[in-house]
């Protein structure tokens, strides 16, 4: 099969386009014929060196999300046959003409969505469920503030937030960015190149705070995190992009009685993704298909132009997913 590899750790010229074999895949495994694939920001990491998968995945093809066709299914499996459509999370070797998933980590493509919208989903979504949802407690009625909320994280975590009842802040690094948030949902955008985000969230809820925050920025973004939290407030962590050393007042924590939490998805076992994957079928993948929440694909670039897909990723000019497409 022909995979987009990453020669060395470097930069996005490193990625380039080179025969493998097809992946050899488990008894509760299967083997999907990759249509797309999504671009996301821990597959920039592993480009340059700094994000190694686990032993499971190949350690030089990146990719944690594929929509496509299943081909083959190993002998343990029970939910999917081969014709089927699905889009998976997997951890990594999803920029290639195949990938294997574990049957639990598949998800039924949409009626209404193409396999390039499919792509786009599972990394964002499961991310979004496991720690707004899951970590973070958000419930009908309360309110989240996301920071990076153009990103493909943000516009997933605005339209989940608000289709289940909740309030949405973002903040965004343009007023251009910040007017395509609220369009998508998003109740207040706050531009943070212009805007003290703590200052705007203590006028719009009137000095009480939200409930939970979901940040991948991390560094100084801290303390403004802990003031703009409510009584019993979660802050979720999935990122660091500002940098993992923080200034925190332990003394506003304990008369908050705030948690402070966080996780990375990638390296979790199946079964713990597997039940993420029931609960998005479940509670999110009927509004899909309503299409009450959509999802955002920015640009698609055909798999041969993996370097530019990630220039354009490390860019941040994007608002919503980047995917690959493979020629079939």
């Amino acid at each position: 099969m022909k995979a987009i590899v990453i020669t060395q750790p470097g930069g996005p010229e490193v990625l380039q386009l080179a025969d493998r074999p097809k992946p050899q895949y488990g008894a509760d495994e299967v083997l999907i014929k990759v249509m797309a694939a999504g671009i996301n920001r821990p597959d920039v990491f592993q480009r340059k060196g700094n994000y190694p998968p686990p032993t499971s995945a190949p350690a030089d093809i990146p990719g944690l999300e594929v929509a496509g066709i299943i081909v083959e299914v190993g002998d343990a499996v029970i939910q999917w046959k081969p014709g089927d459509k699905v889009c998976a999370l997997v951890a990594g070797g999803g920029y290639a003409e195949y990938c294997k998933a574990p049957e639990g980590q598949c998800l039924p493509v949409p009626a209404n969505l193409s396999f390039t919208e499919a792509a786009s989903l599972p990394e964002t979504f499961f991310t979004v469920w496991s720690n707004v949802f899951d970590r973070g407690n958000l419930q009908p009625g309360q309110s989240l503030l996301v920071h990076g909320g153009s990103s493909g994280i943000g516009v997933t975590a605005i339209q989940m937030a608000k289709a289940l009842g909740s309030t949405v802040y973002v903040t965004a690094g343009s007023d251009e960015k910040c007017g395509f948030c609220e369009q998508l949902g998003a109740d207040k955008a706050i531009n943070y190149k212009t805007t003290d985000f703590k200052d705007t969230i203590k006028l719009l809820t009137h000095s009480i705070g939200v409930n939970v925050i979901l940040d991948m920025i991390g560094g100084d973004y801290m303390p403004g995190n802990i003031d703009s939290l409510a009584i019993e407030g979660r802050l979720v962590m999935i990122n660091a992009m500002n940098g993992r050393e923080v200034k925190l007042d332990l003394a506003k924590v304990m008369a908050k009685r705030l948690i402070i939490t966080g996780s990375m998805l990638r390296s979790r076992e199946v079964a713990f993704k597997a039940a993420i994957a029931q609960n998005l079928e479940q509670k999110i993948w009927p509004l899909l298909s309503s299409g009450k929440i959509k999802p955002i694909v920015y640009k698609t670039f055909d798999a041969r132009e993996a370097a530019e897909a990630h220039k354009l990723m490390e860019s941040s000019t994007h608002t919503g997913k980047i995917v690959l497409t493979f020629a079939q």
